[in-house]
């Protein structure tokens, strides 16, 4: 079984940290805003959806008690964080504190409360596209092995990773004009290839052995 420790603890990954106001999208207490103030975003960014971390993979209870769950969860994201680097990362989220975490490692945040994962995926990539960004790497939070964002090269089409039981989306990268249609979830691989399909869109799967490891079960704190 993994332990928590055994995960890297990310800092900003070498990215300087934003400076100002860094929501988009109004949190309770702070305005809604068009675009960061600090640095520039640039033209690609890791979009990671956060839940609140002491409502995320419940189904873990089976083996970990809720403090060791929660430990684990935000330690998976710290990690994800972690790969982005040197790129920079936006965070999608509906949860003060994901938020404040997601200010300390210099990541914006984008504050899109009840939407549900597609809604909230879909909602941010469009606020990176009106704020200039023209490729986004959506990764998922719970990968604990993540490294090497960074060299998922640009793609005209959209580029999938499944999960290692090849029924999950662990990451996709697309343009953020694409109109792609999010539908995570079990089969979500097929359907998100049936949406490249639809589009029109050429597809490039990857399957890169940190980024296929996802863990949802008690059976997937395990690995080699």
């Amino acid at each position: 079984m993994v332990e928590a420790s055994r995960l890297v603890t990310a800092d900003t990954g070498g990215r300087p940290p934003y400076t100002g106001v860094v929501t988009v999208g109004a949190s309770p207490g702070e305005p809604a805003i068009g675009r960061p103030a600090g640095p520039a975003l640039g033209r690609r960014v890791v979009l990671i959806p956060v839940k609140a971390f002491a409502d995320a993979k419940g189904r873990l209870g089976e083996a970990l008690s809720d403090k060791e769950r929660v430990a684990l969860v935000r330690r998976m994201a710290e990690q994800v964080v972690a790969a982005a680097a040197p790129l920079p990362v936006a965070v999608v989220c509906d949860d003060n504190e994901v938020a404040d975490w997601a200010r300390q490692r210099g990541a914006l945040v984008v504050w899109e409360p009840g939407r549900g994962l597609n809604g909230a995926v879909e909602e941010g990539i469009r606020r990176l596209a009106i704020m200039g960004v023209e490729h986004v790497i959506v990764a998922h939070g719970d990968l604990p092995l993540a490294t090497g964002f960074g060299e998922i090269e640009p793609f005209d089409g959209v580029t999938l990773v499944p999960d290692r039981r090849e029924d999950g989306t662990n990451v996709i990268a697309l343009r953020s004009n694409s109109g792609f249609r999010f539908s995570y979830g079990p089969g979500s691989f097929a359907r998100h290839s049936a949406e490249c399909a639809r589009l029109g869109l050429a597809v490039r799967v990857l399957r890169v052995p940190g980024l296929t490891w996802d863990v949802d079960l008690p059976g997937d704190l395990e690995w080699a």
